[in-house]
């Protein structure tokens, strides 16, 4: 379902409260950035592996083994913080793209105009 302005699109100012106030563009807008400059990041590299399955589903039956003693993995860090530093780096650098070509003034809107007539995301949850 579109976005129906009741503006005259030639009235920028106007045009551009309506997309900012209206909450089903906002949803939309915020799962596409966190899809384009959260999901698609460094995230992928260091989601990547195995993932343990655990017979009581809660995970208390699985540890980590190292040189210096179990570690359950409820209480494992999944991130040292070399990999957590060049994940927000890399978010960050993201983020700052997005935003660049959001507010690219050469587009006009384009982005904007483009969200409102689709949710390039539909099967992701909508924020509440």
């Amino acid at each position: 379902m579109g976005l129906h302005l009741g503006v005259d699109m030639d009235k920028t100012g106007d045009a551009l409260r309506v997309f900012v106030t209206d909450p089903m563009l906002q949803k939309r807008l915020v799962k596409y950035l966190v899809h384009r400059c959260f999901r698609n990041s460094v995230l992928e590299d260091l989601h990547a592996g195995i993932a343990p399955d655990s017979k009581t589903g809660d995970y208390s039956d699985v540890v980590v083994c190292t040189p210096f003693g179990e570690i359950p993995w409820r209480k494992l860090s999944r991130f040292d913080d070399a990999e957590m530093k060049t994940l927000m780096i890399d978010v960050v650098q993201k983020s700052y793209e997005f935003i660049r070509e959001l507010l690219d003034d050469g587009k006009n809107g384009e982005f904007l105009l483009q969200l409102a007539a689709r949710d390039p995301l539909p099967r992701w949850e909508d924020p509440k």
